[in-house]
């Protein structure tokens, strides 16, 4: 009551406090991020572990669980951890409690990681430390191609220079580029030739390290300057290392032109990208934290504009995959439903009261609760998303109410012949309390989302506090800003008396208003009647009600249950999985049938782009941000844009897909994963909302791997279960070299001699023995690596003839076939751990049906299974949120 007579007694202070708000919400909006979702803050900080050459299984039992058992033992407040190894990649996730603090999480993780160097293999780098969150996803996609530059080209302009431009953008992380060759110079050595000479590969590793030398000379002070002393210590051209002397004997000097070629070249090509059929390079970038992927994006696109000039002739500069687009779209949807059900809220009070005075009191009132909302969101670090703008657009319905009630009472109290002034403050009294506890109980229905957790957490909370800071903003507009117009506005002589006016003309609104309440009476005396008839036979009313009810509850056993609703967002994505071992050249021949297939049952004018990426990223820092499920070179990611208006839903084309693609190409594994935004946030960094994880230890992981495939079995009877399949391969080719120590010793050679050599002739010399070259053309330095060239060990024949040597004085080379024996076998392709204990993932994902009942029959199939096995069963992803 006392704020309603202060608002009269001050009305200036209250218009005034409205006005600053109107013009301080600009403002805020235009530096508050805006995003399709709340920032899921979940901390988690990745471990990304490079080792060129060493096998997946080697990765996993000598840096992967050492690092991860260090992490359990050294670093706090860990959830859980996660790692995969691949062929000379390791990452590791570790995930936080909530409320962890990210520095210290981060300062320890780093220690940890610079402590376990001492007790890795040697050669060993440190770790890429890496913080992001779920929210941390793909906001737009850059295709680098080009009729006249190479793939090697592409790749360098891509990492070297536009990379180092899009850094600079707030919120945006780049990693590698996806595809091209990536430059180096390099040695390729002769088998033959080095044989002729004596000579191995180790031999031409130390002649380069001795001759390409990154050492500084230092000053001399003579006479009265002081000189710099400068050498010619690493040469100016790729060309002049040819010339390097590699060994001398009785005078006779062996030059690396003898022996090998030096050339300006690139690694062993492991990631291809295909844009529309055209080889190329692809930039993903990332948004991370609070940022706004409508700034991030309009940015990138500004920036990639900005830098046209500098880019070398014939390279094409082309956008994929705009999320901004979706996410502006879904803001819009949003906002424009807003303020539908705003004017349609108007037009019923208008109806109702029948005074536009009284209706503009109460629509002002509407936008600045939610503007007073708003503000406090942007307070409190909130984003501008469709979860809070939901919130709002939910509560406009609501806010009526409080200023609705206060207006109506006041026209009632106005009625009895009651001045304005006090009219309105009899008026504000009598419904101050109800007013106030129907606010609180509107408020206190989302109290429980602030106990929810994990991701649920994150996005519901902020609806929460939208909803309420409207709710109470309302209800204190009602009682100052209210009283205040109905104080300048309202008086006892607007209200309208029909029996006044008989006889005179009226207009279309009071015609038609005075029509719609007339029909409202009636409406009112039919109701009147039936309740009369309710309260004559309550028992019958009272069983019927009761009936009404108890059938309805049996909805739930028929009703569906989703996490989200699903969204089409015109992209389809597209995992293949060829025979394990497949090389890279192969996979991307498959994937050009692939592509013939897609573009035959897509129709030309409904598709935009199709995008290849076939293979494993060159840098583990991809595979530490993607959710594609990647294990090798056999694997290959399509991504389809359909044109925003297509005649079917894009569901409609995944389902011809999935019946087609199988049957075209047997022995092939296809599975979609998901493309939008919104997904794969949801997902959490897995490929599919449904994941199964059988842990145990190294030595019953083969036995897992058999109990997968029993699980996934099962799960592909269960109705909408679709794509599913076990992520880890265990059946990745391999040839198991085995050395002869004790004939080794015979001719004066060690096991280490035989790696060594080995190691540098398939895995180039730069692991072990690093060397770089400066290109004074762009001060850029590159990686020196001695290798054979990957088409002269094209048979079994060519491998074991590889040189064995030494640099011990007397020692005769050796070929590998000498010295070892060979036996072909199979390895994993991967290894996925969860909490340090190897693990194998069943995916699966749903079509057609809910993910809740999906969910619900695959526990069954879990707990059926297990009561039969000793391994642990883990649920996932989005079935332990469904589940909770």
């Amino acid at each position: 009551m006392w704020i309603v007579r202060l608002a009269l007694q001050r009305p200036y202070t209250f218009i005034v406090m409205a006005l600053v708000i109107i013009l301080l919400t600009p403002i805020v909006l235009l530096r508050t991020p805006t995003d399709i979702f709340p920032n899921i803050n979940i901390p988690v900080i990745s471990l990304v572990w490079t080792y060129n050459g060493l096998q997946p299984q080697e990765m996993e039992l000598r840096i992967t669980g050492n690092v991860e058992r260090g992490i359990a033992t050294l670093v706090n407040d860990v959830e859980h951890t996660e790692s995969q190894s691949l062929p000379g990649i390791a990452v590791i996730k570790v995930f936080f409690q909530p409320g962890a603090n990210v520095q210290t999480a981060l300062a320890q993780t780093g220690a940890i990681a610079q402590t376990f160097l001492r007790f890795l293999p040697p050669g060993t780098t440190p770790p890429l430390v890496i913080i992001y969150s779920a929210s941390t996803v793909p906001v737009i996609q850059i295709g680098l191609t080009s009729d006249t530059l190479s793939e090697q080209q592409l790749f360098d302009f891509g990492n070297n220079f536009i990379r180092t431009q899009l850094a600079t953008i707030p919120g945006a992380a780049t990693p590698f580029p996806y595809g091209g060759k990536q430059r180096l110079v390099s040695v390729d050595t002769d088998s033959a030739a080095l044989q002729s000479h004596g000579l191995s590969s180790v031999d031409i590793v130390n002649a380069v390290g001795a001759q390409n030398l990154i050492l500084p000379a230092g000053t001399a002070k003579i006479g009265q300057l002081e000189y710099t002393v400068e050498m010619n210590g690493s040469p100016q051209s790729v060309n002049e290392m040819n010339d390097l002397p590699v060994k001398t004997v009785n005078g006779a000097t062996t030059y690396l032109r003898e022996v090998a070629h030096v050339r300006d070249g690139f690694s062993p090509q492991t990631n291809v990208v295909l844009a529309n059929g055209q080889r190329g390079v692809l930039m993903s970038i990332y948004k991370t934290g609070n940022a706004s992927t409508l700034d991030i994006v309009d940015k990138v696109k500004a920036m990639l504009v900005y830098n046209k000039a500098q880019y070398p002739p014939g390279m094409q500069v082309n956008q994929f995959f705009d999320q901004s687009l979706f996410v502006r779209a879904s803001i819009q949807g949003v906002l424009r439903e807003g303020l539908i059900a705003a004017c349609l809220t108007v037009i019923m009070i208008l109806l109702f009261l029948g005074n536009w005075k009284s209706t503009l009191i109460i629509l002002v009132s509407i936008p600045l609760s939610i503007l007073v909302s708003v503000l406090l969101l942007s307070a409190l670090g909130e984003t501008i998303n469709i979860m809070t703008l939901g919130g709002l657009a939910l509560a406009v319905g609501i806010l009526v109410d409080d200023a609705t009630v206060e207006i109506e009472n006041i026209n009632r109290n106005l009625a009895m012949g009651k001045e304005t002034i006090q009219a309105i403050l009899d008026g504000a009294q009598q419904i101050a309390v109800p007013a106030f506890v129907s606010t609180l109980c509107i408020c206190i229905v989302f109290i429980p989302m602030f106990f929810l957790s994990g991701v649920a957490k994150f996005l519901f909370v902020p609806l929460a506090e939208a909803v309420s800071f409207a709710m109470l903003a309302s209800y204190m507009w009602s009682r100052t800003i209210v009283p205040t117009m109905a104080m300048y506005l309202l008086s006892s002589e607007d209200e309208y008396h029909p029996e006044e006016h008989v006889g005179e003309k009226q207009g279309f609104f009071r015609r038609n208003q005075q029509r719609f309440e007339h029909g409202f009476e009636r409406l009112r005396e039919h109701y009147r009647r039936a309740l009369g008839y309710a309260l004559e036979h309550s028992r019958l009313f009272s069983a019927g009600f009761l009936a009404f009810c108890v059938l309805s509850c049996l909805i739930v056993f028929v009703l569906g249950r989703d996490f989200f609703p699903s969204v089409d967002a015109g992209q389809i994505r597209l995992h293949m999985r060829a025979r394990t071992g497949l090389r890279i050249e192969e996979t991307a021949r498959l994937t050009d049938q692939i592509n013939q297939t897609i573009r035959e049952t897509i129709p030309k004018e409904e598709l935009v782009t199709v995008l290849d990426n076939i293979g494993l990223p060159y840098s583990g820092i991809n595979l530490s941000y993607s959710n594609s499920g990647t294990i090798g070179t056999s694997d290959a990611e399509i991504l389809v844009q359909l044109k925003a208006e297509h005649s079917k839903d894009t569901s409609e084309y995944i389902k011809l897909l999935r019946e087609q693609l199988p049957q075209k190409y047997p022995g092939v594994q296809f599975y979609f994963q998901p493309a939008d935004i919104v997904t794969q946030i949801l997902n959490f960094g897995t490929p599919a909302p449904i994941d199964v994880a059988i842990t145990g230890t190294t030595a019953t992981l083969p036995a897992n791997y058999v109990f997968a495939q029993k699980v996934a079995a099962q799960m592909r009877h269960i109705p909408g279960a679709v794509d599913v399949h076990v992520q880890q391969a265990f059946d990745a080719p391999t040839l198991h070299f085995d050395v002869d120590r004790t004939r080794a010793q015979y001719v004066g050679l060690q096991t280490r001699d035989v790696a060594q050599n080995v190691l540098v002739s398939l895995s180039s010399s730069f692991q072990t023995t690093p060397s770089f070259w400066l290109d004074p053309k762009n001060g850029i330095n590159y990686n020196v690596a001695v290798q054979t060239p990957q088409y002269r060990v094209d048979t079994l024949q060519a491998l074991q003839n590889t040189p064995i040597n030494n640099t011990t004085p007397g020692t005769r080379p050796q070929i590998l076939a000498n010295l070892v024996s060979l036996q072909n076998t199979v390895r994993p392709a991967s290894v996925s751990h969860f909490n340090a204990q190897p693990m194998v993932n069943v995916y699966a994902s749903v079509d057609g049906t809910d993910l809740g009942s999906v969910a619900d029959r695959v526990n069954k199939i879990v707990s059926g299974l297990q009561k039969c096995s000793q391994d642990q069963i883990n649920n996932l992803s989005e079935v332990k949120l469904i589940s909770s």
